[in-house]
């Protein structure tokens, strides 16, 4: 199966960044763009691509330590901007991102130990994918609408590993499902 583990907003946070994305979809050139689906909203932390079912306990296992030694912290949905030349849309984040961004490497680390994931050598950039284009759609004003967005400040306070299944009827605009796996509460009671 195909997973990642996440952080996922909680659903009045999502409904606020609903009302940001129906306002920029309303843009010139919006409806060239392939919108995230809600259910598609989330941080992620450590993506692990196809993992085999027998692996997935000590992935578990990792999983539940990370989220066991960090603690809870604050975080909200914040500003945005670009990736690959331009063709990502993302909402990013404020708050306590450099636990964010431990979070992410715990996770990472429970992957490398558990034997499945990808590596990477870059630096965590906290964002959520709002929307991908073509080559001739420039995400700049979309990013520039977003620049003073932010929503409300909430507690993280779970880590998620999440399912997801890639689309496979063709049917264009057909999004991909995500299914939460597992969850394990942030801190020493987690």
């Amino acid at each position: 199966m195909r997973l990642f583990a996440a952080v996922l907003p909680p659903e009045d946070v999502a409904a606020d960044l609903a009302r940001e994305v129906a306002l920029l979809r309303r843009l010139p050139g919006a409806d060239g763009l392939r919108w995230t689906g809600r259910p598609g909203w989330h941080f992620t932390l450590a993506f692990y691509g196809e993992v085999a079912d027998e692996a997935v306990p000590a992935l578990s296992e990792r999983l539940a330590r990370a989220a066991h030694r960090t603690a809870p912290f604050p975080l909200a949905i914040a500003g945005g901007g670009r990736f690959g030349r331009g063709k990502a849309l993302w909402a990013g984040a404020r708050g306590d991102v450099d636990a964010l961004r431990l979070l992410a490497e715990r996770a990472r680390s429970a992957g490398r130990k558990a034997g499945v994931g990808h590596e990477e050598h870059r630096r965590y950039q906290p964002h959520l994918t709002l929307a991908r284009g073509r080559d001739t759609v420039d995400l700049g004003p979309y990013a520039d609408a977003l620049a003073d967005f932010t929503g409300r400040t909430w507690t993280v306070d779970a880590l998620t590993l999440v399912r997801s299944d890639l689309p496979r009827s063709g049917v264009p605009g057909e999004q991909p499902r995500y299914e939460a796996v597992a969850r394990w509460a942030l801190g020493a009671s987690g």
